[in-house]
């Protein structure tokens, strides 16, 4: 699969709210589909049907552990996507502190009329 497929199905995936939240929770720990499901608010089979999608992108495996299917996150299936986001220039991060520090030097006051 080419560069550009990949890119286009991770993003496609990271389109939906519900997807990214599943990656969300699989950040912490592999999980069980069931307990993947359990807090949202739809079918066992709709939370099936965004589970694929994850995987059809390479964003997470699944594996049949007995009866039980679980689910891991594959962090490394952003790699592409991370790198053609960086083309378009390289920002550095905010830097709260910094911020904060600079506005405590700054006169900030704000003239009210008389």
């Amino acid at each position: 699969m080419s560069t550009t497929k990949k890119i286009d199905f991770i993003f496609a995936s990271l389109a939906d709210a519900t997807r990214r939240d599943i990656l969300m929770m699989l950040l912490e720990d592999d999980m069980a589909v069931t307990d993947v499901a359990a807090p949202f608010d739809m079918s066992l089979a709709a939370i099936s049907k965004h589970l694929v999608i994850l995987t059809r992108a390479g964003l997470i495996s699944q594996e049949k552990r007995g009866r039980v299917k679980w689910c891991k996150l594959e962090p490394d299936a952003m790699r592409d996507a991370a790198v053609w986001m960086q083309s378009f220039g390289q920002y550095d991060a905010l830097n709260i502190d910094a911020l904060e520090a600079f506005l405590e030097t700054q006169d900030l006051s704000v003239d009210t009329p008389s």
